[in-house]
């Protein structure tokens, strides 16, 4: 199959992936359980869908490394593995009635914990260094060249803030042996009132929302310069590779500055959904500059003077 030449180990646990979320479908409706006020299997669900995601994107980029394939095949074999041992982790502890993340109940509970936090960083560093190659590496076409360049940064960024998760809150810390060390939510606790299915937390901040929209970036950037080349069918300003590039720069420094924007919201431990006038300003003059950039990305070249065409020529 020709999926599977993209890189077999990612693709496989991508289809891994496609299969236990489909398992964890059917146990959000056969196992009545719940987990810090969620059902027990939406977890599973949840991780499953994003690794198959990032697995498939990350296996689509790697070929792109023409003159570090093998490093490229390696550094894709580490993610892969590391992805599989974070899943088998979290389905474990769900079959178990268990939390995954943060858990410091029983030794054996902190050493799982453990383990997902040490594979999220091998992944974490093994990400950065795709980044890095493709940073060095001439690709042929420039606005998705950006595209792929920023995209990965952001999730990168993204990433890092799952790590602001694992820090203990005052209150954990207080109790000097918590039993929980880490939340996702800043100023509540955990299994509050959320929204539907990702359960960000509607009371207070919460970590994960800036998480998800940074490590989607990924794909986000990619999707935009590939819509950019169908709009160009129809639009004849959009057939210009110049155009095109600027754009691309415009809408990763909006998609990065919405991850900041997102992630500072709920570190001052306030919701998603309940925006203060601070919130509002900021987002207010990220949207003024993304329209002024906007407007500079679609300016036409003026055309150069004849005697200067002459002297190019």
């Amino acid at each position: 199959m020709q999926v599977l030449k993209l890189h077999r180990p990612l693709i496989v646990v991508a289809g891994l992936m496609i299969v236990i979320a489909l398992a964890a479908l059917i146990g959000i409706v056969a196992d009545d359980r719940t987990l810090v006020g969620v059902p027990i299997w939406i977890k599973p669900f949840k991780f499953a869908v994003s690794i198959a995601i990032y697995a498939t994107t990350i296996a689509w980029l790697l070929p792109l490394l023409e003159k570090r394939r093998r490093a490229g095949w390696w550094l894709g074999a580490i993610i892969a593995a590391t992805m599989l041992v974070e899943m088998v982790i979290i389905v474990g502890q769900a079959a178990r009635g268990h939390q995954s993340h943060f858990n410091n109940q029983t030794p054996l509970d902190a050493a799982l914990f453990g383990i997902m936090g040490a594979t999220i960083a091998v992944a974490w560093v093994c990400t950065l260094i795709i980044a890095i190659l493709l940073l060095i590496q001439r690709l042929p076409d420039r606005a998705s060249a950006l595209a792929v360049r920023m995209g990965i940064i952001v999730a990168l960024g993204g990433m890092f803030v799952g790590f602001l998760m694992t820090l203990p809150t005052s209150a954990q810390l207080a109790t000097g042996n918590p039993t929980i060390i880490g939340a996702h939510s800043v100023g509540v606790a955990d299994g509050g009132p959320g929204l539907p299915l990702v359960n960000w937390s509607t009371t207070g901040g919460d970590l994960r929302a800036g998480h998800f929209i940074g490590m989607h970036a990924l794909q986000a950037l990619p999707l935009f310069a590939f819509a950019l080349v169908l709009a160009g069918r129809r639009i004849e300003r959009l057939r210009s590779d110049r155009v095109r590039t600027r754009l691309i720069g415009v809408f990763g420094l909006l998609y990065a500055g919405l991850t900041v924007l997102i992630t500072w919201q709920a570190l001052r431990g306030q919701s998603l959904i309940h925006p203060d006038g601070l919130t509002l300003g900021a987002l207010a003059v990220l949207l003024v500059l993304t329209a002024v950039g906007a407007v500079w990305a679609t300016v036409p070249v003026a055309p150069a003077p004849p005697e200067l065409a002459e002297v190019t020529a």
